[in-house]
């Protein structure tokens, strides 16, 4: 086992203190969007001690640190452990599947397409699915709503609205009336470039103005995010898109396909080791809107709500239906509880209130409030113990056995 030090991503959309208060530290100027634990090479964790790259510490006995089921299968941690702060919408996004990432970055790379490049789609060969457990109320984007509610809100504008501005709604009606009505109509949005900004500064100053119209939990959304991004395009996906809101301990899982927003909150976020963003909005990154659609799945859906299982009376387990990853979240009221942890093969482990100690059969290693430990996979089994009397959180992430 061996404690981690962890880099931060300063995001201007996160918080400047959300992170450092869940984590006991000093708070600091700039903003921190997320902290990163594990071993993507762009931003990976240091061992504590030596201050060597956690992806190297792997790198040199792979069998041992990951497992030799996870070493056969993946070659490398295949998952990403975050904590995620945003006060601001993230831009909204879709990931590949595993078979677009690897086809689509060989393809980019025999380019000659480098790999910082700001227009380039493809940072690496992997997918990127991901789950997102709230800490605090969070506010997301997430999959297409059915086209007849989508047409129905558009409907209650038209009224008031300039006859340029009614016929682009009118076209984006018939998008959403068509064989395929979510592609076209995010196509319609994110193409049709004259007269969408000054529709959604309409639509938003209409909502704004209408006490009755703001009742609305979508439409209130959308004011919300134009007071962030003004006219973009990616307020009208927003209108597109199911909105979600999760109190704390409730989780989200997101496949590959899914288009999605974090719009606020705090939340442990974990996904498969990838940055791989195709985006769609609500930002000033490189916007491919061909690959995008290519990658979306434009069929209406649910908002993907993931429930955990209670493994004992203090800890839960969430599996999402991705391999790579799965969460175990242990909350303990009074010292001396053990949780045996359910990790298969190479773990992250953090601890955001209280102190844990972890044991195993060759090591005992104490966590407090903002540690955070790698587990290598000839450490297991491990038990996690209360060590304080108030309310103590641990964190543990792994690969899924199967």
């Amino acid at each position: 086992m061996f404690e981690l030090k962890n880099s931060i991503r300063n995001y201007h959309w996160g918080s400047k203190q959300d992170i450092t208060e869940l984590l006991g530290q000093p708070a600091q100027i700039s903003p921190q969007a997320e902290l990163w634990l594990g071993a993507h090479p762009g931003c990976p964790s240091m061992l504590l001690e030596t201050g060597q790259p956690l992806h190297e510490v792997i790198a040199a006995d792979p069998v041992n640190t990951l497992g030799e089921q996870v070493n056969e299968r993946y070659g490398r941690l295949p998952f990403l452990f975050k904590v995620l702060s945003a006060v601001q919408p993230l831009s909204i996004q879709v990931h590949p599947t595993l078979a677009q990432a690897r086809e689509r970055f060989a393809k980019e790379d025999a380019a000659g397409v480098p790999r910082e490049a700001a227009e380039r789609n493809y940072k690496d060969d992997n997918h990127k699915p991901e789950m997102l457990y709230a800490l605090t109320d969070f506010v997301a984007l997430s999959g297409f709503r059915a086209p007849e509610e989508i047409i129905a809100d558009l409907r209650r504008f038209l009224p008031r609205l300039s006859t340029t501005e009614s016929a682009l709604v009118e076209q984006l009606i018939a998008s959403l009336q068509s064989p395929d009505p979510l592609g076209k109509a995010l196509n319609f949005v994110l193409t049709s470039s004259t007269g969408i900004n000054d529709l959604v500064l309409t639509i938003c100053g209409t909502i704004t103005a209408d006490p009755v119209l703001q009742e609305n939990v979508q439409f209130a959304e959308l004011v919300r995010i134009n007071e962030i991004y003004p006219a973009d395009p990616g307020v009208l996906v927003a209108l597109l898109l199911n909105l979600v809101f999760l109190k704390p301990g409730e989780a989200i899982s997101l496949g590959a396909g899914n288009v999605h927003a974090y719009l606020r909150g705090l939340g442990i976020e974990v996904m498969a080791n990838s940055d791989n963003v195709l985006r769609g909005g609500l930002t000033s990154k490189h916007i491919d809107v061909p690959e995008l659609l290519e990658v979306t799945i434009a069929d209406p859906s649910e908002a993907p709500l993931l429930q955990g299982s209670a493994v004992s009376e203090h800890s839960r387990l969430f599996q999402p239906a991705f391999d790579e990853f799965q969460l175990q979240v242990v909350e303990t009221t009074a010292p001396q509880i053990r949780t045996e942890l359910k990790l298969h093969g190479a773990s992250l482990v953090l601890c955001t209130a209280g102190e844990f100690s972890l044991e195993t059969a060759s090591q005992t290693l104490q966590v407090p409030r903002g540690g955070s430990v790698f587990i290598a996979a000839n450490e297991l089994p491990v038990t996690a113990v209360s060590s304080t009397q108030d309310a103590a959180t641990l964190f543990a992430a792994s690969a899924q056995g199967k």
